[in-house]
């Protein structure tokens, strides 16, 4: 094949110097029909073949290509690869040649076949008809220096691109519900249609075609905020495509570096300000902003109901001999005198509140991990000062040793050598006591002040307090109505010594 700088200097020899055909022949070697050809037209290198031949794997192309046709009622990701044709070839048959040669075949008979992996998608330009796409994904945080696995709620709004973001501990069914009130109330209003993957929190059974059974919460919740749900095709998250975006584009520019917060609320507060201000971005082909055509659909969306879903689970539990009450394969704890009685649970997102009857007995951060232990210490004191010896193994005491002061450590070191092993842990569980009737700060500054002054003791700890939060005589002489003197005039000593 004739090559560029070739064809150029024969074309420059005849048209420029006007040499014969028959002199350029001579000259560079070719044919005259070669030399012909150049002149009567460009330059296109070699025709492309109308039939590719596979000399080296001619004999296998049959087996190649049944392969590939069984591969149609297998799995998608059980299929035939070009590698594992190669394989195949070389172990069961034989197959001598190089694997590029199958790459090459295996490629254009999938083509041939349908087999091609890669889908073809039409390109659409949502209608502000009041639309949003929802779905959940997986970050990591530290809070309080731990790292924490969480899930993060996406609600993306199918026109403006406008978006909200929410973590949580789980995407159990109150966290769901739990998201798109708050999700609700940041876009002003309700969407008409939302679109999901088929969630197991809020469909039960999928049936061929659109219809679903849906869970029997979640039916009642989409009553109450009266939107429709449109589920997607099972394994086709590209027919929401914008929120699957949303769940990778949080993560790596809301999520990195790791946020460093102190409780689940602060990284919620981080996140709510971040979307906030994507109201300004700009999306990429697009000459408003993400708020300005929010705008245009904002008129679409359904008004909020007056009073918010209430969102609350209710269980009845028994007290154990722990003083704890199983809720949920975790146990939350009580006051010891409520042992053995059956108590109502009410189980919110962040929260479970125990009552006895329509008294509150406890009120405890929820857990979702399983057999986790939510111990109060205030519940057990007064049955550890009865029980001292089982003071140093008790659970909740262990677990609040962690992270008490040490001018604690330090009273009970000197109460159990001033008084002894049991009467020292007795008193200074009562000054555990303390806690709930004063501030932590009132408390340890009393401590501190018990222990500078060597008269460390239960007494010294009380009086401390009750000095600290006692009105002053002239405070309390104000507060009984009593008559007070007006203030005194001193200019009247300055008179006196004039006259002297």
């Amino acid at each position: 094949m004739l090559k560029v700088d070739q064809y150029a200097h024969i074309r420059t020899s005849h048209r420029v110097y006007k040499k014969t055909i028959r002199q350029i022949a001579r000259e560079t070697g070719h044919s005259r029909n070669t030399i012909k050809k150049v002149l009567q037209g460009e330059h296109h290198g070699y025709s492309p073949r109308a039939v590719q031949p596979y000399p080296a794997i001619g004999s296998y192309l049959e087996i190649i290509d049944k392969w590939l046709e069984n591969d149609k009622s297998q799995p998608k990701k059980q299929r035939h690869t070009a590698v594992r044709v190669y394989n195949r070839l070389r172990q069961e048959h034989g197959y001598e040649g190089s694997e590029t040669t199958v790459r090459k075949y295996v490629r254009a008979a999938k083509l041939r076949i349908g087999l091609s992996p890669c889908a073809a998608f039409i390109p659409c330009d949502p209608m502000p008809g009041g639309e949003a796409e929802v779905d959940w994904g997986t970050c990591h945080a530290l809070i309080q220096g731990e790292g924490v696995k969480l899930k993060h709620f996406c609600m993306r709004s199918k026109y403006s691109g406008k978006h909200f973001v929410r973590c949580y501990p789980c995407e159990r069914q109150q966290a769901l519900f739990d998201a798109h009130v708050q999700a609700f109330a940041f876009f002003g209003g309700v969407f008409p249609v939302l679109i999901y993957d088929n969630l197991s929190t809020a469909v039960q059974k999928i049936y061929r075609g659109k219809k679903r059974d849906l869970q029997d919460g979640y039916a009642r919740f989409m009553g109450y905020y009266n939107f429709t749900p449109r589920f997607c095709n099972p394994r086709a998250g590209h027919e929401k495509g914008g929120v699957e975006g949303l769940v990778g584009y949080a993560r790596r520019n809301y999520m990195v570096p790791m946020p460093e917060v102190n409780s689940l609320e602060e990284l919620n507060d981080r996140l709510l300000e971040a979307c906030i201000t994507y109201g300004d971005h700009r999306q990429a082909g697009r000459e408003e902003s993400v708020n300005n055509f929010y705008d245009a659909e904002k008129s679409s969306l359904l008004p909020l109901p007056e009073v918010p879903f209430s969102n609350i689970d209710m269980c009845i539990s028994k007290i154990d001999k722990y003083s704890t009450a199983i809720i949920d394969k975790n146990r939350y704890s009580v006051p010891t005198r409520y042992v053995h009685v059956k108590a109502r649970a009410l189980l919110y997102v962040d929260r479970v509140e125990i009552f006895y009857g329509q008294v509150r007995i406890a009120s405890h951060k929820r857990l979702y991990n399983n057999n986790q232990w939510s111990l109060d210490p205030d519940h057990y004191l007064e049955l550890i000062r009865q029980r001292p010896q089982a003071f140093d193994t008790a659970r909740p005491i262990r677990k609040w040793r962690e992270s008490w002061s040490d001018c604690l450590e330090n009273l009970l070191e000197r109460l159990r050598l001033k008084y002894g092993y049991t009467r020292g842990t007795r008193d200074f569980v009562s000054v555990l006591m303390l806690y709930k009737a004063y501030p932590t700060v009132e408390v340890e500054a009393a401590v501190e002040l018990a222990l500078t002054s060597g008269a460390e003791s239960l007494a010294t700890v009380e009086y401390a307090l009750n000095a600290a939060t006692r009105p002053s005589e002239k405070q309390a002489k104000r507060a009984a109505g009593w008559p007070t003197l007006p203030p005194a005039d001193t200019a009247v000593y300055q008179q006196l010594g004039d006259t002297l």
